[in-house]
């Protein structure tokens, strides 16, 4: 009959620990089942659950190996009952929560223990992602993240992320939650918005202040808010109001574009890991290619203004790139790139990206508004655009090394 042992070990990390306790195993007889070692802070700790098929003095052999080895080594006997149930646990689906924020209290830990702990559900694995905090107490570079595994049954994960949510923005911190599966770390399109998402400002905006029309272009925008007119009417009805604004005003904008914050850093490693990359934009192709050009993107898709005698007609031609438009090219792009819907990620700020959102594997609102950021199923608003690496899944020694 087999006899399940966990051995457990930990002590200050150095080298030929895991060859010297892994003699004594061969030496007694056992089988290797499972095995789990990690290194934090300089101390190890090594979890192995072996079998053994005949008596042998198991846990003299790792004591004896343990003095050596500089280890605080223990035996402790898995009954029948609790491998099972251990083999169960297993066989759960796994969540990812991810924790954002400039720095991240201490306290959270308690909050986010008992959140996890309300729904039934063990927290496997806690490592961070960002680098070292430094010690002068300023605030890191990238901001800080941690992630936690966590694994249970028959979760409700929507009454989870809503509450996620809500301790979050108590705390001014960002919490993420997505299932765990093959696709997390083999995503290959991401899409982005590119008013308040790529650039920190909305460029009619812009255009309609320059042509001294902003007011009349704002009580527009309010009307849509308030669901008077849809998308593609607000659009229109703001479009009409720039008629006769001169073209060269569209560059002297495109040159003062302020760029999100995080932005330059997170189009730099999306390049180098190979990911294709994509502009899905209400606004204007003018400015989505000045992007296009500034920050390597692979393709944009935006609204083409009409432009005739070196004047804006206040007309652009179709199809007007509206929710609707964003959410068919996302899908456009992945089947023409081969790609399955799991693999794209899109990233917007307003209530026209949430289609666009929903339909990507990894849907994130971007320093959007709560109605956005309640139905969008992650959301980053502490730190920059950069930040998206971490919900991918990169930790920043990772990116660093990749220069």
């Amino acid at each position: 009959m087999t006899r399940r042992v966990l051995i457990r070990a930990t002590g200050s990390a150095r080298p030929g620990q895991l060859a010297g306790l892994g003699r004594a195993l061969a030496n007694s007889g056992a089988r290797l089942l499972d095995i789990n070692q990690s290194v934090t802070f300089g101390i190890v700790s090594l979890e192995a659950l072996v079998g053994l098929e005949r008596e042998a003095d198991l846990e003299g052999a790792l004591s004896a190996a343990g003095d050596e080895l500089g280890l605080d080594v223990q035996a402790i006997q898995v009954s029948a009952e609790d491998y099972h149930r251990w083999s169960l646990q297993a066989g759960q689906p796994r969540l990812i929560m991810t924790l954002l924020a400039p720095h991240l209290p201490a306290g959270i830990l308690a909050e986010v223990g008992a959140l996890t702990a309300e729904q039934g559900l063990t927290v496997e694995l806690i490592h961070r992602l960002s680098g070292r905090e430094p010690l002068d107490g300023e605030v890191p570079e990238h901001g800080a993240c941690i992630e936690c595994w966590l694994r249970g049954d028959d979760v409700e994960i929507e009454t989870l992320r809503e509450k996620a949510l809500a301790l979050g923005a108590a705390h001014g911190i960002d919490i993420a939650l997505q299932e765990d599966s093959i696709w997390r770390r083999h995503r290959r399109l991401v899409c982005f918005d590119m008013d308040s998402t790529l650039i920190q400002t909305e460029v009619i905006d812009e255009l309609a202040r320059r042509h001294g029309v902003f007011e009349e272009v704002a009580e527009v925008t309010e009307r849509a808010m308030r669901g008077e007119l849809d998308f593609q009417q607000s659009f229109r009805e703001r479009m009409a109001k720039l008629r006769g604004l001169d073209e060269s005003v569209l560059a002297e904008i495109a040159e003062q574009l302020p760029l999100m914050d995080g932005v330059e850093r997170l189009m730099r490693h999306l390049k180098r890991l190979g990911y294709r990359t994509a502009i899905l934009s209400g606004g204007f192709t003018y400015f989505a290619e000045y992007l296009q050009q500034r920050l390597g993107f692979d393709e944009v898709h935006a609204n083409e203004l009409v432009i005739e005698n070196g004047k804006v007609t206040g007309e652009v031609r179709e199809p007007i790139v509206d929710a609707e438009r964003k959410a068919q090219l996302l899908h456009e792009i992945a089947e023409r790139e081969g790609l399955a819907m799991e693999q794209t990620i899109a990233v917007g700020d307003g209530a026209n990206d949430l289609k666009m959102l929903a339909a990507a594997g990894l849907g994130i609102a971007f320093r959007a508004k709560p109605v956005v950021r309640q139905q969008a199923r992650q959301s980053i608003s502490t730190l920059g655009l950069d930040g998206v690496l971490y919900l991918i899944g990169y930790r920043q020694v990772d990116l660093e090394e990749r220069g």
